[in-house]
Protein backbone atom coordinates (compact mmCIF):
# COMPACT_ATOMS: atom_id res chain seq x y z
CA UNK A 1 0.00 0.00 0.00
CA UNK A 2 1.66 3.20 -1.20
CA UNK A 3 0.76 5.45 1.72
CA UNK A 4 3.44 7.87 2.84
CA UNK A 5 3.95 8.80 6.51
CA UNK A 6 2.47 12.17 7.40
CA UNK A 7 4.45 14.66 9.46
CA UNK A 8 1.28 16.11 11.01
CA UNK A 9 0.61 12.73 12.66
CA UNK A 10 4.24 12.27 13.67
CA UNK A 11 4.37 9.05 11.67
CA UNK A 12 7.54 6.98 11.39
CA UNK A 13 6.51 3.54 10.20
CA UNK A 14 8.23 0.64 11.96
CA UNK A 15 9.51 -1.85 9.37
CA UNK A 16 11.81 -4.19 11.32
CA UNK A 17 10.22 -7.50 12.32
CA UNK A 18 12.85 -8.23 14.97
CA UNK A 19 11.96 -5.01 16.81
CA UNK A 20 8.26 -5.79 16.51
CA UNK A 21 8.71 -9.27 18.00
CA UNK A 22 10.78 -7.86 20.87
CA UNK A 23 7.97 -5.45 21.72
CA UNK A 24 5.31 -8.15 21.64
CA UNK A 25 7.40 -10.65 23.63
CA UNK A 26 7.47 -8.25 26.60
CA UNK A 27 3.68 -8.55 26.98
CA UNK A 28 3.72 -12.38 27.34
CA UNK A 29 0.48 -12.62 25.39
CA UNK A 30 -2.07 -15.40 25.50
CA UNK A 31 -4.88 -15.58 22.90
CA UNK A 32 -7.63 -14.33 25.24
CA UNK A 33 -5.75 -11.19 26.36
CA UNK A 34 -7.40 -7.79 25.95
CA UNK A 35 -4.98 -5.69 23.94
CA UNK A 36 -5.20 -2.19 22.49
CA UNK A 37 -2.75 -1.06 19.83
CA UNK A 38 -2.10 2.67 19.55
CA UNK A 39 -1.75 3.82 15.95
CA UNK A 40 -1.40 0.64 13.89
CA UNK A 41 -0.54 2.63 10.76
CA UNK A 42 0.13 0.20 7.92
CA UNK A 43 -0.15 -2.77 10.25
CA UNK A 44 3.40 -3.97 10.90
CA UNK A 45 2.75 -4.65 14.61
CA UNK A 46 -0.91 -5.47 13.95
CA UNK A 47 0.10 -8.30 11.64
CA UNK A 48 1.92 -10.12 14.44
CA UNK A 49 -0.63 -9.30 17.16
CA UNK A 50 -3.59 -10.67 15.19
CA UNK A 51 -1.74 -13.97 14.79
CA UNK A 52 -1.41 -14.33 18.56
CA UNK A 53 -4.75 -12.97 19.80
CA UNK A 54 -8.37 -14.01 19.48
CA UNK A 55 -9.20 -10.34 18.94
CA UNK A 56 -7.38 -7.01 18.87
CA UNK A 57 -8.62 -3.47 19.36
CA UNK A 58 -6.70 -0.67 17.64
CA UNK A 59 -7.13 3.11 17.69
CA UNK A 60 -5.95 4.90 14.54
CA UNK A 61 -6.33 8.57 13.64
CA UNK A 62 -5.27 8.26 9.98
CA UNK A 63 -8.34 7.61 7.80
CA UNK A 64 -6.18 6.54 4.85
CA UNK A 65 -5.34 3.14 6.37
CA UNK A 66 -8.69 2.21 7.96
CA UNK A 67 -10.29 0.25 5.12
CA UNK A 68 -7.12 -1.68 4.31
CA UNK A 69 -6.59 -2.73 7.93
CA UNK A 70 -10.21 -3.82 8.32
CA UNK A 71 -10.05 -5.91 5.17
CA UNK A 72 -6.77 -7.59 6.07
CA UNK A 73 -7.52 -8.54 9.68
CA UNK A 74 -10.89 -10.08 10.47
CA UNK A 75 -10.18 -10.28 14.22
CA UNK A 76 -9.32 -6.57 14.38
CA UNK A 77 -11.74 -4.06 15.90
CA UNK A 78 -10.59 -0.71 14.57
CA UNK A 79 -11.60 2.68 15.92
CA UNK A 80 -10.85 5.80 13.88
CA UNK A 81 -9.96 8.30 16.60
CA UNK A 82 -7.22 10.19 18.42
CA UNK A 83 -6.04 7.90 21.24
CA UNK A 84 -5.37 10.86 23.55
CA UNK A 85 -9.06 11.81 23.34
CA UNK A 86 -10.61 8.35 23.72
CA UNK A 87 -11.83 7.01 27.06
CA UNK A 88 -10.83 3.38 27.48
CA UNK A 89 -14.02 2.77 29.41
CA UNK A 90 -16.00 3.72 26.28
CA UNK A 91 -14.35 1.14 24.04
CA UNK A 92 -16.61 -1.73 25.02
CA UNK A 93 -13.94 -3.86 26.67
CA UNK A 94 -14.50 -5.98 29.77
CA UNK A 95 -13.40 -3.58 32.51
CA UNK A 96 -12.91 -6.43 34.99
CA UNK A 97 -9.99 -7.68 32.88
CA UNK A 98 -6.84 -5.53 32.79
CA UNK A 99 -5.93 -4.29 29.33
CA UNK A 100 -2.49 -4.48 27.75
CA UNK A 101 -1.44 -1.64 25.47
CA UNK A 102 1.20 -1.57 22.75
CA UNK A 103 2.25 0.91 20.13
CA UNK A 104 4.87 2.59 18.00
CA UNK A 105 3.53 5.95 19.10
CA UNK A 106 3.87 9.34 17.36
CA UNK A 107 6.96 10.82 18.96
CA UNK A 108 5.41 14.30 19.06
CA UNK A 109 2.53 12.96 21.18
CA UNK A 110 4.61 10.94 23.66
CA UNK A 111 3.95 13.23 26.61
CA UNK A 112 0.19 13.39 25.98
CA UNK A 113 -0.02 9.62 25.61
CA UNK A 114 1.95 8.98 28.80
CA UNK A 115 -0.32 11.25 30.84
CA UNK A 116 -3.35 9.64 29.20
CA UNK A 117 -2.12 6.24 30.39
CA UNK A 118 -1.69 7.57 33.93
CA UNK A 119 -5.23 8.95 33.82
CA UNK A 120 -6.65 5.55 32.84
CA UNK A 121 -4.21 3.31 34.71
CA UNK A 122 -6.91 1.46 36.66
CA UNK A 123 -7.94 -0.31 33.45
CA UNK A 124 -4.38 -1.13 32.34
CA UNK A 125 -1.91 -3.78 33.45
CA UNK A 126 0.99 -3.46 31.02
CA UNK A 127 2.13 -1.02 28.36
CA UNK A 128 4.87 -1.47 25.76
CA UNK A 129 5.74 1.60 23.73
CA UNK A 130 8.33 2.57 21.18
CA UNK A 131 9.21 6.17 22.08
CA UNK A 132 12.04 8.73 21.97
CA UNK A 133 15.03 7.54 23.98
CA UNK A 134 15.46 10.89 25.74
CA UNK A 135 11.92 10.67 27.15
CA UNK A 136 12.45 7.03 28.12
CA UNK A 137 15.54 8.07 30.11
CA UNK A 138 13.49 10.66 31.99
CA UNK A 139 11.06 7.95 33.10
CA UNK A 140 13.77 5.91 34.84
CA UNK A 141 16.26 8.64 35.84
CA UNK A 142 18.29 8.85 39.05
CA UNK A 143 18.02 11.73 41.49
CA UNK A 144 20.20 14.79 40.84
CA UNK A 145 20.56 14.03 37.13
CA UNK A 146 19.33 16.34 34.38
CA UNK A 147 16.75 13.73 33.30
CA UNK A 148 15.21 13.44 36.80
CA UNK A 149 11.85 15.15 36.80
CA UNK A 150 8.08 14.89 36.51
CA UNK A 151 8.04 11.63 34.52
CA UNK A 152 10.57 10.01 36.88
CA UNK A 153 8.44 10.67 39.95
CA UNK A 154 5.06 9.86 38.42
CA UNK A 155 6.06 6.63 36.72
CA UNK A 156 8.19 5.61 39.67
CA UNK A 157 5.21 6.05 41.99
CA UNK A 158 2.49 4.52 39.83
CA UNK A 159 4.43 1.83 37.96
CA UNK A 160 7.47 -0.31 37.42
CA UNK A 161 9.05 1.14 34.28
CA UNK A 162 12.00 -0.27 32.37
CA UNK A 163 13.87 0.54 29.20
CA UNK A 164 13.84 -2.84 27.48
CA UNK A 165 15.88 -2.15 24.38
CA UNK A 166 17.44 0.78 22.58
CA UNK A 167 16.33 0.89 18.95
CA UNK A 168 18.21 2.01 15.84
CA UNK A 169 16.83 4.80 13.68
CA UNK A 170 17.18 2.44 10.72
CA UNK A 171 14.09 0.40 11.69
CA UNK A 172 11.78 3.27 10.69
CA UNK A 173 10.59 4.84 7.45
CA UNK A 174 11.35 7.70 7.42
CA UNK A 175 14.25 7.67 9.90
CA UNK A 176 13.39 9.83 12.92
CA UNK A 177 15.71 12.63 14.01
CA UNK A 178 16.07 11.13 17.49
CA UNK A 179 17.02 7.78 18.97
CA UNK A 180 14.26 5.58 20.34
CA UNK A 181 13.66 2.80 22.82
CA UNK A 182 11.19 0.09 23.75
CA UNK A 183 9.76 0.88 27.18
CA UNK A 184 7.74 -1.45 29.41
CA UNK A 185 5.37 0.13 31.92
CA UNK A 186 3.73 -2.17 34.45
CA UNK A 187 1.05 -0.56 36.63
CA UNK A 188 1.72 -2.76 39.64
CA UNK A 189 2.50 -0.30 42.44
CA UNK A 190 0.38 0.04 45.57
CA UNK A 191 -0.54 3.66 46.02
CA UNK A 192 -0.87 5.47 49.33
CA UNK A 193 -4.61 5.44 50.08
CA UNK A 194 -4.42 8.90 51.61
CA UNK A 195 -3.01 10.46 48.44
CA UNK A 196 -5.37 11.63 45.71
CA UNK A 197 -3.93 10.66 42.32
CA UNK A 198 -4.88 13.89 40.55
CA UNK A 199 -3.53 16.01 43.38
CA UNK A 200 -0.25 14.08 43.44
CA UNK A 201 0.23 14.75 39.73
CA UNK A 202 -0.54 18.46 40.21
CA UNK A 203 1.94 18.71 43.08
CA UNK A 204 4.74 17.02 41.15
CA UNK A 205 4.15 19.21 38.09
CA UNK A 206 4.10 22.36 40.21
CA UNK A 207 7.27 21.40 42.09
CA UNK A 208 9.21 21.06 38.85
CA UNK A 209 7.53 24.11 37.35
CA UNK A 210 10.62 26.30 37.65
CA UNK A 211 13.45 23.87 37.13
CA UNK A 212 16.66 24.62 39.03
CA UNK A 213 14.68 26.95 41.30
CA UNK A 214 13.83 26.20 44.92
CA UNK A 215 10.53 24.64 45.94
CA UNK A 216 9.61 28.01 47.44
CA UNK A 217 9.87 29.65 44.02
CA UNK A 218 8.22 26.82 42.10
CA UNK A 219 5.28 26.39 44.45
CA UNK A 220 4.98 30.16 44.84
CA UNK A 221 4.45 30.45 41.09
CA UNK A 222 1.91 27.64 40.94
CA UNK A 223 -1.72 26.94 41.83
CA UNK A 224 -0.48 26.36 45.39
CA UNK A 225 0.83 29.90 45.82
CA UNK A 226 -1.66 30.67 48.63
CA UNK A 227 -0.81 27.61 50.70
CA UNK A 228 0.95 28.19 54.02
CA UNK A 229 3.95 25.88 54.00
CA UNK A 230 5.37 27.07 57.33
CA UNK A 231 4.62 23.72 59.01
CA UNK A 232 5.83 21.57 56.15
CA UNK A 233 8.50 19.09 57.20
CA UNK A 234 10.44 19.59 53.95
CA UNK A 235 12.78 22.51 53.39
CA UNK A 236 11.46 24.84 50.73
CA UNK A 237 15.05 25.80 49.98
CA UNK A 238 15.53 22.43 48.30
CA UNK A 239 15.03 22.00 44.58
CA UNK A 240 12.51 19.47 43.28
CA UNK A 241 15.28 17.30 41.80
CA UNK A 242 16.66 16.82 45.33
CA UNK A 243 13.46 15.18 46.58
CA UNK A 244 12.51 11.51 46.72
CA UNK A 245 9.09 10.12 45.79
CA UNK A 246 8.27 9.91 49.51
CA UNK A 247 8.82 13.67 49.82
CA UNK A 248 6.25 14.34 47.10
CA UNK A 249 3.81 12.04 48.89
CA UNK A 250 4.33 14.02 52.11
CA UNK A 251 3.96 17.31 50.25
CA UNK A 252 0.72 16.15 48.62
CA UNK A 253 -0.75 15.06 51.96
CA UNK A 254 0.18 18.42 53.48
CA UNK A 255 -1.53 20.32 50.67
CA UNK A 256 -4.63 18.10 50.90
CA UNK A 257 -4.88 18.67 54.65
CA UNK A 258 -4.61 22.40 54.12
CA UNK A 259 -7.50 22.32 51.64
CA UNK A 260 -5.64 23.71 48.67
CA UNK A 261 -7.05 22.61 45.30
Amino acid sequence: MGIKPLKKFGQNYLVDKNTILKMIDVLNLVPKDQVIEIGPGKGSITDELTKQLNSLLAVEIDTRVIDDLKNRYKNLDLINADFTKVKLSDLGKDQTIPTKIIGNIPFNLTGKILFKLLEEKKLISDVVLLMPFDIAKRMVAKKRTKEYGILTILFGYFSTTKIVYKVSRNVFIPKPNVESAIVHIKFDKLEDEKVQKKMFIKVVKASFGNRRKTLKNSLGNSIFRDCDFSNLGISLQKRAEELETEDFIELTKYIQENNVS
